[in-house]
């Protein structure tokens, strides 16, 4: 196992003033307003991973927009290795509503491999942000400094958990001050406070930011995609609850209609130990059609995320199961035409027949495609929608006033 060590900030810090274009005076003028009474406060995020997945991503970018705002935040990773990352990917996909039988010794790997973090969280912490199940149980080390305000950040969906898995996770659960949920379909019975929060995007990130057309294209030639012919794409990691082997299937159908090429990029997290063999299942399912293509792409290739999704005609999010699918915000952001499953956090971003269009089925995900390639003037006009609703409701800046606002709540009580 690795030494604990703090994630950097990010090189790349946009100051706030460069969201005033994006989100108007008013929204930069609140947030100082509320950091004002926290400044100096020290605040520490945690979470299992430092690369891949969305919960990296916006603490990437969440950090040092705190920083500015004069909040002392810091981001911590809990250290761990295959053992522990088997038994918590069983208890993700569990949560999650899977199949699974646990045995008191994953019980004991989980409960082992978090009293060896027990120290990552400072004593002088004021706010203390867990994020997500695998570091759930360092609560025990409030033992140590009762004064701090501990707030558990889950970022899956929670609507219908393992009895089993949920019971063991629930009795660290219910020691936190506040819990935080991405939708109000996952808020279980606690005898604590829950909060919705939005996961968010950084529209100034490279992944979302405008790039220059001669840049998505050479991006398009280094991958061998024909920018002439319709593309359809999926981002995400290759793990079988974003069903990348559906996306397959009705990519097939689609194409007995229409001349399309797709898309299917994405990277893994340091947490999943599954990624490998999923990749390597959707590898054998592509064969050697040669519009299909399956890109590995590491977590430093956020501008080729950006320009693959920008060159696309329909952004795809065929997950089985989804917390939230900020891929989904990224695509209608870009102001592209969205089809994506109606699981999980996804209808909150994609308002069927308004943002985008939502489905159940392998068949179904291919009949919306058909009907966005024949009617581009409706993909045109959702796109355009999609941009404003993220606007309104997805962005960074919304992310740091909510928990401004828990902060202030949980400091004044």
């Amino acid at each position: 196992m690795t030494s604990v060590q703090e994630v950097p900030a990010e090189t790349e810090v946009y100051l706030l003033d460069n969201y005033l274009p994006v989100v108007g005076a008013a929204e930069i003028d609140e947030l100082r307003a509320l950091a004002q009474p926290l400044e100096g406060s020290p605040v520490e995020m945690v979470n299992s991973t430092a690369v891949g997945g969305g919960v990296a991503e916006i603490l990437t970018r969440l950090l040092p927009l705190f920083r500015q705002l004069g909040v002392d935040a810091h981001w911590r990773v809990m250290e761990g290795d295959l053992p522990f990352f088997e038994v918590t990917k069983s208890f993700h996909n569990a949560l999650h509503g899977e199949h699974f039988q646990p045995v008191p010794k994953d019980f004991e790997i989980f409960r082992e491999y978090n009293r060896r973090n027990l120290d990552l969280v400072p004593a002088d912490a004021r706010f203390v942000v867990i994020h997500d199940p695998q570091p759930a149980a360092l609560i025990e080390a409030r033992r140590n400094h009762r004064k701090n305000h501990w707030i558990w950040r889950c970022h899956i969906d929670l609507s219908r958990p393992d009895s089993a898995v949920w019971s063991f996770l629930q009795t660290y659960i219910n020691q936190y001050d506040a819990s935080i949920f991405s939708s109000p379909e996952y808020a279980r019975q606690l005898p604590i406070p829950q909060y919705l929060f939005y996961p968010s995007i950084d529209p100034l990130s490279e992944k979302n930011r405008d790039l220059e057309p001669e840049y998505i294209e050479s991006v398009l030639e280094n991958f061998g995609i024909d920018s002439r012919r319709p593309i359809l794409t999926q981002i995400s990691r290759f793990d079988r609850l974003k069903d990348p082997l559906g996306v397959i299937k009705a990519y097939k159908l689609v194409k007995r209609y229409h001349d399309c090429q797709l898309v299917l990029a994405g990277g893994g997290a340091t947490d999943d130990p599954e990624g490998a063999q999923v990749l390597a299942e959707v590898r054998d399912a592509a064969g050697n059609d040669p519009d299909l293509h399956v890109i590995e792409l590491p977590v430093s290739a956020p501008l080729e995320v950006n320009a693959l999704q920008r060159a696309s005609t329909v952004i795809i999010q065929k997950s089985l199961r989804e917390g939230f699918g900020l891929t989904v915000a990224e695509g209608l952001w870009k102001k592209k035409p969205v089809v994506a499953s109606a699981v999980g956090g996804i209808p909150l971003q994609v308002i069927h027949k308004h943002t985008g269009l939502l489905t159940h089925s392998i068949e179904g995900t291919a009949y919306q495609i058909r009907f966005l390639l024949s009617h581009p003037e409706i993909a045109t006009r959702l796109g355009e929608q999609g941009h404003e609703h993220v606007r309104e409701n997805f962005l960074i800046t919304g992310n740091i006033k909510r928990y401004l606002t828990l902060f202030l709540y949980l400091f004044n009580s």
